[in-house]
């Protein structure tokens, strides 16, 4: 991905499981505005292997009905009849073109936009570049690779202090004791 372009889908949700007889799934979902994409009548489209694009070889799926539970929803896609079906789902993470994505709020990132992005303190030591994003609590985790190896940063608003979207920097001001 170059320039800071956007990928042409997000992932929005995994299948988790199946859940009861008549066709549910259980997803869990991977977007701070599930809202917007788990309602009935929204259209997924099953990942590939790899989860960033859509599979070839599996259909469109359009939600019929969806619930919330637990920390994620339960629904009934259109075709998906019996448990049987929705166990041939199971494991697929579902993607959305990125025209339907929502607007993101001023202080918000996309993940696909941190990947690969330069990582900086306020001083302008390199530490590195960001290879993974991991979306745990409380503060998601920046995993950066660098010339000392590799470290995870807080992405939390007291250490990450900037992000370039133009130059496709992360400025951080990491508290002492933080870096190697």
């Amino acid at each position: 991905m170059t320039g800071g372009g956007h990928p042409p889908f997000l992932v929005v949700g995994h299948l988790s499981k199946a859940h009861g007889t008549k066709g549910e799934l259980y997803i869990w979902p991977l977007t701070d505005y599930p809202d917007s994409h788990f309602i009935p009548g929204a259209v997924h489209l099953p990942g590939d292997e790899d989860g960033e694009n859509p599979s070839p070889d599996l259909p469109e799926l359009t939600i019929d009905s969806v619930r919330p539970y637990r920390k994620g929803f339960l629904a009934r896609f259109a075709g998906v009849d019996d448990r049987e079906a929705a166990e041939r789902l199971r494991g697929l993470y579902l993607l959305r073109p990125f025209e339907t994505i929502d607007e993101l709020a001023e202080d918000e990132i996309f993940y696909h936009e941190l990947l690969g992005a330069a990582v900086v303190t306020r001083g302008e030591s390199v530490l590195g570049t960001v290879k993974e994003v991991y979306p745990v609590r409380p503060s998601h985790l920046l995993e950066v690779t660098g010339p000392d190896g590799d470290i995870l940063l807080p992405l939390d608003r007291r250490v990450v202090v900037e992000f370039d979207r133009e130059r496709r920097r992360v400025v951080v001001d990491p508290p002492e004791g933080l870096l190697p």
